[in-house]
């Protein structure tokens, strides 16, 4: 399994020499969480290293390279939760071969683990036994096609299409 890591909320970490939180260019989090899935193989790949609302088509186009260069059938991603939609989008239109699953957290995991942790766990186990191709969100206990979920702004929780 390849596991791209973009940065995201997810990783944010508070910087207390800027005052800010801060998108690392490693995978602390995502690693602190890894360390117990012990039968687990996977191979981490860092790159972007953006909050969401940054992300570029130029960065999407270079998830779609690693996606499309990787031997990985199936590909974990976290990314933030703000465009989270748009990168799924994106990259169905590119890759229709391989389980895609986008995932995230909306409260960094070094201010509280639990959702980053939450997510990433249904995430894998999702994709361990998925064997539909497509592109997939994993948020707040729901996966589904990623047409089937949005982030609804008002409430901040992600939710099914089919209950708007």
């Amino acid at each position: 399994m390849l596991i791209i890591n973009t940065g995201g909320t997810f990783n944010k970490r508070y910087n207390p020499l800027k005052g800010e939180l801060e998108v690392p260019k490693d995978s602390i989090a995502l690693e602190s969480i890894l360390k117990y899935f012990y039968n687990l193989k996977y191979k981490i790949k860092n790159i972007i290293h953006k909050d969401s609302l940054d992300i570029l088509d130029i960065d999407r186009k270079e998830i779609v390279d690693l996606i499309k260069n990787s031997p990985s059938e199936k590909i974990l991603i976290i990314h933030g939760t703000d465009t989270m939609d748009k990168t799924a989008e994106f990259l169905e239109k590119y890759v229709s071969d391989k389980t895609i699953l986008l995932t995230g957290a909306m409260v960094p995991f070094s201010i509280d683990s639990v959702e980053a942790n939450a997510n990433l766990s249904m995430s894998l186990g999702y994709l361990l036994h998925c064997t539909k191709k497509g592109v997939f969100i994993a948020m707040h206990g729901l996966v589904d096609d990623h047409k089937n979920i949005y982030k609804n702004r008002k409430i901040g929780v992600f939710q099914t299409k089919q209950g708007m």
